[in-house]
């Protein structure tokens, strides 16, 4: 018996030695294997720069994120489906030329402590690309708070999301397209969320919204794009007459829904908006009493006029308005002299376009008639001053 283990167990250690061998090649696949999924596949040594295939090798995976110093998670994930979508990879834009000090794998150490901070190293790299926007937003509310310690104010990449961004402009003229002006009141209500639920239930927003009427202002038509300025200012309020007069003084536009183009001309021929354009063209930084545009139809909450609720052309509705700077008013005819910005005619205000069309006759004639007069009379005596030095 001794013998037979003897002969037999070289053989038989040796069998089992192969298969530890095997099983431990299997794992250690099996473990390579794994690590290459967490790995970019091989870029081709002569290509100057990684292309984003490259980089969706492994941003490409959901699973990917980091943790933060905060204990927050930052993602790491890029969708393929919408960043092959995006504007950027259709204009050939590579990930490296926003992430200019990544070129290979690994990736040198990124440190930062929050997410906002990361938004906030990162969304300089705009500027490479779009010099002129991002000039303008040195100068623009968002980044003076920023400047000023606000870390919550409004970058680049919090408006526009550089993975996913979808073409905004008409590449031939330039002009917004109607899709992308469609989601800017969705893209302010990020940080403004409470405004914007006061506007889109506004006769504005409303029908934007609702509607899908392009035709109405959203928040770029008042505030600017990229150089948005502090709309709490002397300056902004002064120039609120000029601002509406934009949209409101636009026949095209306001022939289609029945309102007066005579916004402007009307409201600068009164004392209210004489005094505020004064104010407007000579101190736009000086504060002034006078009511503007939103003082009496309001800012983001702006209902229709016939609104039985808030309407101004509501007699009662508008004397409560006329009342916040006229607090003695009681009567309710205070405000029959108002023609809501109609210039008066046979259909809007008949009596006052015919008063005023009896005197546009009246005046002249006599004036004309008194000239007339004078002119005859000056001829009358003429001519018997001539007859007299004759017969003299």
């Amino acid at each position: 018996m001794t013998k037979w283990f003897s002969n037999h167990l070289k053989p038989i250690s040796f069998l089992i030695g192969i298969c530890l061998i095997l099983v431990a090649a299997a794992a250690l696949t099996s473990r390579v294997d794994a690590a290459r999924s967490l790995q970019p596949p091989v870029e081709p040594a002569a290509q100057a720069k990684p292309s984003n295939d490259y980089c969706l090798g492994c941003h490409g995976q959901s699973t990917l994120s980091k943790t933060l110093s905060s204990g927050e998670i930052l993602s790491l994930y890029i969708d393929p489906s919408l960043f092959h979508a995006g504007v950027h990879n259709q204009e050939d834009v590579a990930c490296v030329d926003c992430h200019t000090n990544i070129s290979r794998f690994p990736h040198p150490d990124f440190k930062a402590d929050t997410l906002r901070d990361v938004s906030i190293q990162l969304y300089t790299s705009c500027q490479n690309c779009h010099a002129e926007q991002y000039n303008k937003v040195l100068d623009s509310v968002h980044q003076k708070a920023l400047a000023g310690g606000n870390f919550n104010a409004a970058v680049c990449t919090d408006c526009h999301n550089p993975h996913q961004q979808t073409r905004i402009t008409d590449k031939q003229t330039g002009e917004l397209l109607p899709e992308a002006r469609f989601r800017i009141p969705q893209t302010c209500a990020r940080c403004h969320n409470a405004i914007y639920e006061t506007y889109k239930s506004s006769v504005h927003g409303a029908a934007l919204t609702m509607q899908g009427n392009l035709d109405v202002p959203t928040c770029i038509d008042c505030h600017g794009v990229h150089n948005i300025q502090d709309p709490t200012t002397a300056r902004f309020r002064n120039d609120t007459p000029q601002l509406c007069a934009k949209c409101h003084t636009n026949a095209e536009i306001m022939n289609k829904y029945g309102i007066s183009t005579q916004v402007l001309n009307t409201y600068v021929s009164d004392f209210h908006g004489t005094t505020v354009t004064l104010f407007e063209q000579v101190s736009p930084d000086t504060p002034t009493n006078k009511p503007v545009c939103t003082d009496c139809h309001g800012v983001h909450n702006i209902s229709k006029v016939d609104d039985p609720a808030t309407g101004i052309a509501i007699k009662e509705n508008l004397l409560g308005k006329c009342q916040r700077c006229h607090p003695n008013v009681t009567t309710e005819n205070f405000t029959d002299a108002w023609m809501s910005h109609y210039v008066a005619s046979p259909t809007h205000f008949p009596l006052v376009y015919y008063v005023n069309l009896f005197y546009k006759i009246l005046i002249p004639a006599v004036i004309g008639g008194m000239l007339l007069f004078v002119v005859t009379d000056f001829i009358r005596r003429m001519i018997e001053a001539r007859k007299g030095t004759r017969h003299g």
